[in-house]
C-alpha cells in the first residue's frame, strides 16, 4: 500500500495527496482507492504520482483525515485516457475535473501543442489548478459568482469561442457543464470532442457491468472513462445515470 508523503490544500474542499509511488498513465487514466474500513472509488491522477480529491462522500471525507505516513490502497491505472491529436486544442475544465486535465494541458505543451483551457468554478478559491494551466497556455477563467475572471459559468466562454481554432477539444467535470459542452458543439465536432465521465465504478476490470451506460453497455472503467462526442451522442449521458444499486437516479 502506498504511503502518503504530503497533502497540499488545494482549496477549501480539494486536496491532493502525494504518494511515494509512481504510476505510468496516460492523462484521463485513474485508479482504484481503497480507504481501509470505508470504501474504494475510482480517482483520476493529477500528477504521475498524486490523486486530488474533493470531500464529497464517506471514502473522500474519510482520506481528509489522512495526513503524512498513512496508507491507502491503489489500484491501477486502469481505462483509457485522452488521446492528443493536432496542434492545437482546447481544454474545458470544471471543478475537480481539472485534476486530469492539467497534466494534459501540460503533456501537450511540452509536445509542441498550442494549449487553450477554460476553467470554470463556483468561486475564486475554488480554481483549481490555475497555474499549471497558465504555464502550459493561453487561461480563461469563469466563476459562478464572478469573484474572478468571467462572471458566469464556463460554458458561456465556450459560446464566445471559434472552435475552428482547434484540432480537439478536452473536457472534464460535472456532467451537467459536459452536456452543455457537448450540445454547443454540435454534429461538426462530435468526433473532435473527448469526454472524461464519471460512473460508479466497482471493479475496473469491466467485469461486474456496474458501470455500463444505456443503451450500447459502454464500460465506463474499460471502454471508457475518456469517449469522444460520437459515442455519447445518443446515450444516457446527461440524462441519468445508476448507483450503487443499479437505479437511475437524473444527472444534477
Amino acid at each position: 500500500m502506498p504511503v502518503i508523503e504530503k497533502v497540499i490544500d488545494e482549496t477549501p474542499y480539494i486536496r491532493t495527496f502525494v504518494l511515494d509511488r509512481t504510476f505510468r498513465a496516460n492523462p484521463g487514466q485513474y485508479v482504484m482507492v481503497w480507504v481501509r474500513g470505508v470504501d474504494e472509488v475510482p480517482m483520476s491522477l493529477s500528477y504521475e504520482n498524486a490523486i486530488t480529491v474533493q470531500k464529497v462522500g464517506d471514502a473522500t471525507s474519510a482520506m481528509f483525515g489522512l495526513g503524512k505516513g498513512d496508507r491507502l490502497g491503489v489500484r491501477g491505472p486502469y481505462g483509457n485516457g485522452f488521446t492528443l491529436t493536432g496542434r492545437s486544442i482546447l481544454v474545458i475544465a470544471g471543478g475537480v475535473g481539472a485534476a486530469p486535465l492539467a497534466s494534459l494541458a501540460e503533456l501537450a505543451h511540452s509536445s509542441g501543442i498550442s494549449v487553450t483551457t477554460l476553467l470554470g468554478a463556483r468561486t475564486k478559491t475554488e480554481l483549481l489548478f490555475a497555474e499549471r494551466f497558465r504555464q502550459a497556455g493561453e487561461l480563461r477563467i469563469a466563476t459562478d459568482d464572478g469573484s474572478f475572471g468571467h462572471a458566469g459559468f464556463v460554458t458561456q466562454l465556450l459560446e464566445r469561442t471559434d472552435l475552428s481554432d482547434f484540432d480537439g477539444i478536452y473536457t472534464c467535470g460535472p456532467e451537467q457543464m459536459m452536456a452543455r459542452i457537448l450540445n454547443i458543439v454540435k454534429d461538426s465536432m462530435l468526433d473532435r470532442i473527448q469526454l472524461s465521465l464519471h460512473r460508479y465504478i466497482k471493479c475496473g476490470f469491466g467485469i461486474c457491468g456496474a458501470c455500463c451506460i444505456d443503451p450500447e453497455g459502454l464500460r465506463v472503467c474499460a471502454d471508457g472513462p475518456v469517449f469522444t462526442g460520437i459515442r455519447l451522442a445518443n446515450s444516457e449521458f446527461g440524462k441519468y445515470r445508476r448507483n450503487e444499486c443499479g437505479m437511475k437516479v437524473h444527472v444534477q
